[in-house]
């Protein structure tokens, strides 16, 4: 007899399996840990769905954080989804149509970073990752392609994301190191489907199975139903034990001969499995996986197990569901050309007042009838439109750059408009939290020229100066600094997730925390050691990934102050651009400046630091989609054109 594609990849399993064993799940583990204080998305199709379904619900497990596993048609749909959570979008391949968009559409809302676990390093997908920023792609290379349905690809992935899980917790009930090892209740998985052979015969007679489960086991039957759809096998039913007892028993009375049942049974609810089977109707065919509990081992386990079976099934149908036949419209519907006939949704509020809405926290019930924030957003725009400048200051991470995590220069976009800038006359400053690695940065895109005449204001504006100027760190320690990194030490000892402490006397100490952790929530972890131990809270601030404690008198602003002073211009004849407008972020003394603009969270204040760049551009787009509106003039003025094509400079 002629062997099945869909056999032959499931006789690859174990190598793979062993694969996945072996491979380095450091950086993973990582972004998972980060995520642990959020809920998150996990996005996927098909196969790839089943792992986003895993995903989710171990993060339920180990977190608490409830999480929710979403297609990419719902993210595409509905892109708020990922507006305040992690999202892990998954795909083997990277080339699924649908997976590209959502994206698109899942970075250009979610405030928070992206993962894309995938199996290829080269794909659109990760043409689509390396184009967009705070996009993190974990790639574990599948030389093999999987055929028509998802099996060592998925097979890969679920190991590796329930490893994670299983090692980040230090669970002793890890998983085995060799396939053979896995078990189903007693048996191996092959005395598991050999068992279930008349299971098999009465199922593919019927036509219908109807899979009931403990939804500790969702990921399993998901898997399931998806095999058996997609390879059109069996018409398949999902329901957890109690769903199924909400009426779905009258196919059992009306039906018996049309469908099978099989169940997908843990310890907690086998007696409740036990107690319904007993008052079925004994013609309708019943057989149950039984799983030693929900652990990681047990959820690949059970994956494996129903890929096996729905290989018997296939055999007794005459299929290869590893090999159909694929009809052309069926690959036409696959490949339509998604952001052609799926509009981005529209917006209910300007984004801009939703912005600022966002800040006070009054985000819902609606506020579309209140008048008062579009009158002052109005007039905001309209002072912003009058007034003239001379000088413009930035903060770096978030709003120059992408992210403190990649230490690269400022895009080729950021620095050709630094130079327009600096070259028409404008007096150009950036502050930062960090010292001089941002000189060594820029030093590699800019000519001296230009870093001649280029203010910094570094260490949170401690230290002043131009981007040409070598750095010297005053000598002796600040009393207060010296407390606060005592406490941070301490903090970290009783394990709080701080990744580096570094005190820069006598400017600041800055705590950075575990990647991807909010850092709101750190903000008041620390915030609170430091008013136990009677020090003042007042300085400090928090950047999307570290919070900062300033010595006394240190401050952004600081930088205003010093280019008014030494080029002799008004205040109001400066432009504040940062990131974190909302205290206690750290761009607050920026954002507070008469006429400032956000590229990500506003001022709560209504007259200043408004978000006015659409929505969808955040960070560093939408600091681009402000630079290319600065029109400049002569004797080094410019004005800001907020038309919706850029400005043409005289």
């Amino acid at each position: 007899m002629r062997i099945s594609r869909y056999q032959t990849e499931l006789d690859q399993l174990s190598a793979t399996y062993s694969a996945a064993m072996g491979a380095d799940v450091s950086r993973l583990k990582e972004a998972i840990a980060g995520a642990s204080e959020s809920s998150i998305i996990g996005v996927g199709s098909g196969g790839s769905f089943t792992v986003a379904s895993l995903l989710c619900n171990l993060h339920e497990t180990y977190t608490g954080r409830v999480s929710r596993p979403s297609t990419p048609l719902e993210i595409i749909c509905n892109p708020t989804l990922a507006s305040s959570s992690p999202v892990f979008l998954i795909s083997a391949e990277g080339k699924n149509p649908d997976i590209t968009e959502a994206l698109e559409r899942a970075r250009h809302h979610s405030a928070r970073q992206v993962h894309v676990l995938t199996n290829r390093n080269v794909s659109p997908l990760m043409d689509g990752v390396s184009q967009l920023f705070d996009v993190s792609a974990h790639t574990f290379e599948l030389q093999e392609k999987d055929g028509y349905l998802a099996t060592n690809s998925l097979l890969l992935d679920a190991v590796l994301v329930a490893r994670a899980y299983n090692e980040l917790d230090g669970s002793a009930d890890a998983l085995p190191a060799t396939m053979d090892e896995l078990r189903l209740g007693s048996q191996t998985i092959s005395q598991w489907i050999q068992s279930a052979a008349s299971f098999v015969d009465a199922a593919t007679q019927r036509g219908a199975i109807v899979v009931t489960y403990s939804p500790l086991l969702h990921p399993i039957a998901a898997d399931l139903e998806s095999k058996l759809s997609e390879g059109a096998l069996l018409h398949c039913q999902l329901a957890d034990l109690r769903s199924f007892a909400h009426g779905r028993h009258l196919w059992l009375a009306e039906r018996p001969g049309d469908i099978a049942i099989l169940a997908l049974i843990e310890p907690s609810l086998g007696g409740l499995w036990n107690k319904m089977s007993a008052l079925f109707p004994k013609e309708v065919p019943m057989y149950a996986m039984p799983l030693q509990g929900a652990s990681p081992r047990d959820l690949i386990a059970g994956l494996i197990g129903q890929m096996h079976l729905v290989q018997a099934i296939a055999g007794k149908l005459g299929k290869d569901p590893g090999r159909p036949e694929v009809p052309q419209f069926g690959r036409e519907i696959y490949y339509i050309d998604l952001p052609e006939v799926i509009p981005p949704p529209r917006e209910r509020v300007s984004a801009a007042e939703q912005s600022k809405y966002d800040a006070l926290g009054a985000r819902w019930p609606s506020q579309r009838r209140r008048s008062g924030m579009a009158r002052a957003r109005d007039a905001f725009i309209g002072s912003l439109a009058q007034q003239d400048f001379r000088a413009v200051v930035f903060d770096y991470d978030g709003t120059l750059t992408a992210s403190q995590r990649k230490t690269a220069p400022p895009s080729a976009p950021v620095v050709n408009h630094i130079k327009r800038l600096v070259e028409a006359g404008v007096f150009v400053g950036i502050a930062s939290g960090r010292g001089d690695s941002i000189q060594e940065e820029l030093a590699k895109v800019l000519s001296i020229q230009i870093l001649e005449k280029l203010y910094l204001g570094l260490y949170n504006g401690g230290w002043i100066g131009t981007a040409a100027t070598a750095m010297s760190v005053p000598t002796g320690t600040v009393e207060f600094l010296s407390h606060v990194t005592r406490i941070a030490r301490k903090l970290k000892s009783l394990g709080v997730p701080i990744e580096r402490i570094k005190p820069t006397h006598p400017y600041q100490v800055s705590i950075r925390f575990r990647d991807g952790l909010p850092t709101d929530q750190m903000w008041f972890v620390v915030a609170d050691a430091l008013r136990q131990a009677g020090l003042t809270t007042g300085t400090l601030f928090r950047s999307k990934h570290s919070v900062d404690v300033l010595a006394p008198g240190v401050s952004k602003s600081g930088l205003i102050a010093h280019i008014i002073q030494q080029e002799k211009i008004d205040p109001h004849q400066i432009l504040t651009v940062g990131d974190q407008g909302a205290w206690p972020g750290n761009d607050v003394s920026l954002l507070e400046h008469r006429f400032s603009l956000s590229v990500d969270m506003p001022s709560r204040r209504l007259d200043r630091g408004w978000k006015l760049a659409p929505g969808h551009k955040r960070d560093v787009d939408a600091t681009i989609w402000y630079l290319d509106r600065f029109q400049t003039g002569d004797k080094g003025w410019f004005k800001v054109w907020l038309s919706h094509e850029p400005a043409t400079d005289e």
